[in-house]
């Protein structure tokens, strides 16, 4: 599963990099929004440094307007994927950015009919709200169920990106199931480095090897 970080922070995005273990980024208007800065000027920076897949929403609510959004937007560089969201002129905008060759990604899928709808538009990526339908008393992990066994029924190329995880276990859920993709806050990633039985066992560790001759 590839893991992408949800976020418009630099500062995140430069950590996790650091890493080793980033494949992308996903953005949105919100995340924008918390930065204080402007758009054109966070894009820049998170194409910058970014090499994979990177995430950035349309905010046009008609069909002619999205798409020329997202035509300046593809033209940003070639790991730019458009978000765009799942409504009737979000799909049409999908269909046309198909046959032009831009990648998008489907925000706010909230049930499988509507993931089958993106997947029949070409979509690149769907994403399933998993942290939003647990808000609100529904089983978000099953959706992602849902949508794998459908996608995999028809052979649809769309790829499953399981957004709104809002802890480890989210991630391993998604991961079991097999979605391709795991989209998750700074927090989130961070905490799948985490176990109190890693941290104890290190403390161990360099405290027996301070008892060794000659260390410190």
């Amino acid at each position: 599963m590839e893991f992408f970080l949800d976020t418009a922070d630099i500062g995140e995005i430069r950590k996790a990099l650091a890493w080793g273990i980033l494949d992308g980024v996903t953005t949105n208007p919100s995340l924008v929004a918390k930065t204080g800065r402007r758009f054109e000027d966070v894009k820049r920076d998170i194409l910058a440094l970014v090499p994979g897949p990177v995430s950035l929403e349309v905010t046009a609510e008609d069909t002619a307007g999205m798409m020329e959004q997202a035509e300046l937007l593809a033209a940003e560089g070639d790991q730019v994927v458009v978000k765009i969201p799942l409504t009737p002129a979000g799909i049409a905008a999908v269909v046309q950015c198909t046959e032009l060759g831009i990648r998008t990604n489907v925000t706010l899928c909230f049930s499988a009919n509507q993931a089958l709808i993106a997947a029949k538009a070409g979509a690149t990526y769907i994403s399933p709200f998993v942290g939003r339908l647990d808000d609100i008393g529904h089983d978000g992990m099953q959706l992602v169920e849902e949508i794998l066994e459908v996608y995999e029924a028809y052979g649809f190329k769309t790829k499953v990106l399981a957004a709104s995880l809002r802890h480890p276990l989210h991630v391993l859920q998604a991961a079991k199931m097999g979605a391709h993709v795991g989209t998750m806050p700074f927090k989130t990633m961070e905490q799948l480095f985490h176990h109190p039985l890693t941290d104890l066992g290190l403390q161990r560790f360099l405290e027996d090897w301070r008892k060794v001759p000659g260390q410190s």
